[in-house]
């Protein structure tokens, strides 16, 4: 039960049967471990000590639990109806949780922001002389700001403080006349001082305007003021201040940057500040004495005392300001103008953002706890990571919720209560978390003290092992520390003519081999010498013993219908029988769950091929020509060649049998010697019975029609003649047009002179003038001679002047207009 590990990571080295980490890992207290095993095999999943024998009721598996304490319900308040308890925002307020190691316990955090909840606000201001304008405006700021927060609360209080510097150098001038008046003469000042409180928290908003009225402008030296002294003592000084368990502001007003820690040096301060109060007479009086805070403790002390913080400063630090928001959780910065008159405006918007924000924060983890949020927001916005702590745009009467996981990843070293406390910023209300962790298992509680069972009371026997006492060691602590190293111990360690100790697999303790433990927590080594294992055996598929069986000292123990080394042989012979109901197809033997064939020419997974083979139809075809229509090549050896199969005879293809009605059925189309088609179905049964079907009367093609073919043959070519005529036709056509087109165009494009002939009789002679004019073509006007002798040879003297006219050379040589051409008539 010792052996029972703090964290299972591949491998197990327990404290004890508590220390389980694992939800699903638990611990055998009966003993059930093999030699050599060590008591940390009791350790184990589940499922694995189920399989190795162990009871389900001897098995220890503690489990985690989760209970409300305190589950108040959340407060329906409306503006104005009075309270008589304190209001409720969330819930649960306390539960407790018994955690197991690794194992989350998660619960829900309701939020609801509660309208008309009580406000304190605290009205913290730089008094140096740059404010002294701005204290002429806060003088008034009780009544005004009390009427405009009474439209968010009933119940509002108002208080006021004041700040300068440290009362040292170099922060201001320790004169005398200065101490006195810090001013120039002719202005009236208070004395210097660090921190005052001046109103502590009252809902009489006249009282803050006559005690304001009354404050005075002091001064100091240096640019930075001491406003961190002034916050720290607002914060922790809660008594002074009368804070109460409501929200609670505090806002911050001034022109200037600020001084933290360190800079108390420069008037010879080094002790840090402690963070606790130091009021006397509302004055802070460790100024001279304590540094200034730094920001992580301001931080601190304003989360602790639920304290959310606006800083009023002016435009020139507001980059400043911004950047030491940043650090500090739920506080927002807002424009002060010069003189402070928009600080009410200021201050609503301010608190108006930051109540709409939700921040949880929880308190310092105990060791080896984590815990993890995740938020549920309006609009269904989902936060996870750091984002899961809060919920943005919150506004009255809104409600969110928080799924919170708390994990405990190791034992606490005493045993004992923690508790954690988780709160949204700036409320004072909280949820408590009690924490027991879960570390022994039940079976612990009823252990034997110096049982018998532990070599004579050498230990405590619990959860059925053996808790040895200090200085014994061994599985019943029969052996004592001074005894681990001893040679006669180590021999009983070594196998018979081997020098190795527990086979190099072990350590020997107190004579007997405890054996090592393996990266992989499935992975053991046993026996006397740790010379077997469970992960030596051969392999199938990469799995040892083929998945088939359990590896035992390095030898596979095969399951049922499995054998071989590897178990990787099954003796199911289902995978080898055929669809015709035969092993193998009749054709091979079924080994490890494969067939065997028995012919070389024949493969596949049941026999069923052959590559070389004709097909069953080309096989038989000549068997059912001779047996089905008294045909074929073996007609004459039909009786004793064709007798293996029975023969049924079917009048049409539609009656053949179809695939489902036979076993391993095949159909057949196989042309016989006149070319004619025989169809026939070939079948085995599971019997090996072969029965043949063959449609009784073949398909043979018929002869050719000889007429139509002829008369298609000679119609095709009259219509092929045909249309060679109507081609060549049509190109005839194509041709004379184009050379009609080309003669038109010639035609167009030439150029004639018109002549004129006249004629006149002179004796035997005629006299003819050809009158020309240049035309486009040659023009026979008048030809008066038509009584004339010689007509023909005048035709052929007009013909020849014609053809002289029609060429340039001719009318360049006869230019002149008139010419005269004279014949004599014999």
């Amino acid at each position: 039960m010792q052996q029972c590990s703090e964290k299972w990571k591949g491998m197990f080295k327990s404290k004890s049967c508590g220390h389980v980490s694992w939800t699903k890992i638990g611990w055998d207290k009966m003993d059930f471990l093999q030699e050599g095993e060590p008591a940390s095999a009791r350790c184990d999943d589940l499922a694995a000590l189920k399989r190795k024998g162990c009871p389900e009721e001897d098995i220890q598996n503690p489990r985690a639990s989760k209970e409300k304490l305190k589950d108040n319900p959340i407060t329906n308040k409306t503006k104005g109806n009075p309270m008589n308890s304190e209001i409720t925002q969330i819930r649960p307020q306390q539960l407790k949780f018994e955690l197991r190691l690794g194992e989350p316990q998660t619960f829900n955090l309701t939020f609801r922001r509660a309208e008309d909840y009580p406000i304190d606000l605290y009205y913290l201001m730089d008094l140096s002389y740059s404010m002294k304008d701005d204290l002429e405006n806060v003088k008034n700021l009780g009544t005004a700001l009390t009427e405009k927060m009474k439209q968010i609360t009933s119940d509002f209080r108002i208080g006021f403080g004041s700040f300068v510097e440290k009362t040292v150098m170099p922060y201001i001038s320790t004169t005398p006349a200065k101490l006195t008046n810090p001013c120039t003469s002719d202005q009236r000042c208070t004395s210097p001082f660090s921190y005052k409180n001046v109103l502590s928290l009252t809902d009489n908003g006249n009282l803050f305007n006559e005690l304001v009225s009354k404050q005075q402008i002091s001064g100091n030296l240096d640019s930075p003021e001491g406003g961190f002294d002034a916050i720290m003592q607002v914060a922790v000084c809660g008594k002074h201040i009368g804070w109460r368990n409501v929200t609670r502001l505090l806002v911050f007003s001034t022109d200037a940057g600020f001084h933290f820690a360190g800079d108390g040096k420069l008037g010879g301060i080094v002790l840090p500040n402690d963070g606790k109060c130091h009021m006397e007479d509302n004055m802070y009086t460790m100024s001279h004495y304590y540094d200034y805070p730094s920001i992580a403790h301001l931080v601190q002390k304003l989360g602790e005392n639920n304290m959310q913080t606006i800083f009023a400063v002016t435009e020139e630090y507001q980059d400043v300001y911004k950047e030491l928001a940043n650090l500090i959780p739920k506080s927002a910065v807002g424009t002060l103008s010069s003189d402070s008159n928009n600080v009410i405006h200021l201050i609503i918007d301010s608190y108006n953002s930051l109540s709409s924000e939700l921040i949880l924060e929880n308190s310092k983890l105990p060791e080896g706890v984590t815990i993890n949020y995740k938020s549920f927001c309006k609009n269904g916005v989902i936060g996870t990571g750091e984002n899961g702590r809060k919920c943005s745009n919150i506004s009255l009467g809104d409600q969110v919720e928080f799924e919170i996981s708390v994990v405990a990843h190791m034992c606490p070293k005493k045993d004992q209560t923690e508790s954690i406390k988780i709160k949204p910023l700036g409320f004072n209300e909280e949820v408590e978390i009690l924490l027991k962790l879960i570390c022994e298992c039940d079976c612990q509680q009823s252990g034997i003290p110096d049982s018998p069972e532990c070599h004579f009371g050498n230990g405590t026997f619990e959860c059925g092992a053996c808790r040895c006492n200090e200085g014994r060691i061994g599985k019943q602590c029969e052996c004592s520390t001074e005894q681990v190293s001893s040679e006669d111990m180590d021999a009983q360690c070594r196998k018979e003519n081997s020098s190795e100790i527990c086979s190099n697999n072990g350590d020997c303790i107190c004579g007997q081999c405890i054996c090592k433990k393996r990266e992989n927590p499935n992975e053991l080594y046993s026996g006397k010498y740790c010379e077997c294992d469970n992960f030596s055996c051969d392999r199938s598929n990469g799995l040892i013993c083929g998945g088939n069986g359990v590896c035992k000292c390095r030898v596979c123990e095969c399951f049922f219908n499995f054998s071989g080394s590897a178990c990787d042989c099954t003796e199911d012979t289902s995978t080898c029988m055929a669809s015709n109901g035969q092993l193998c197809n009749g054709r091979g033997t079924c080994e490890c769950g494969r067939c065997k064939c028995t012919d070389p020419k024949f493969q596949g997974q049941t026999c069923e091929l052959c590559q070389t083979c004709l097909g069953v139809c080309a096989e038989h075809k000549e068997c059912v020509q001779c047996r089905a229509f008294n045909n074929g090549e073996k007609q004459e050896r039909c009786d004793s060649q064709c007798s293996h199969f029975n023969l049924t005879m079917v009048d049409s293809r539609d009656k053949l049998p179809q695939p489902g009605q036979e076993d391993a059925l095949t159909h057949c189309k196989e042309k016989d010697v006149d070319n004619c088609w025989s169809y026939y179905t070939y079948s085995v049964n599971s019997k090996s019975e072969v029965h043949v079907h063959v449609v009784r009367d073949p398909e043979c093609p018929s002869g050719p029609e000889i007429v139509p073919i002829v008369a298609g043959v000679v119609a095709g070519i009259v219509l092929i003649g045909l249309a060679l005529l109507l081609i060549w036709k049509l190109l005839i056509i194509i041709q004379d047009r184009r050379e009609f087109a080309k003669f038109e165009k010639e035609k167009i494009n030439s150029k004639w002179d018109t002549v004129s002939i006249l004629c006149r009789e002179e004796g035997n002679k005629v006299a003819i003038v050809l009158q020309t004019v240049h035309v486009v073509s040659f023009l026979v006007n008048n030809f008066p001679c038509s009584n004339c002798n010689g007509v023909a040879q005048t035709m052929l003297c007009l013909l020849n002047v014609a053809r002289c006219w029609t060429t340039e050379t001719c009318r360049r040589r006869h230019s002149p207009l008139y010419i005269k051409f004279t014949f004599t008539f014999y």
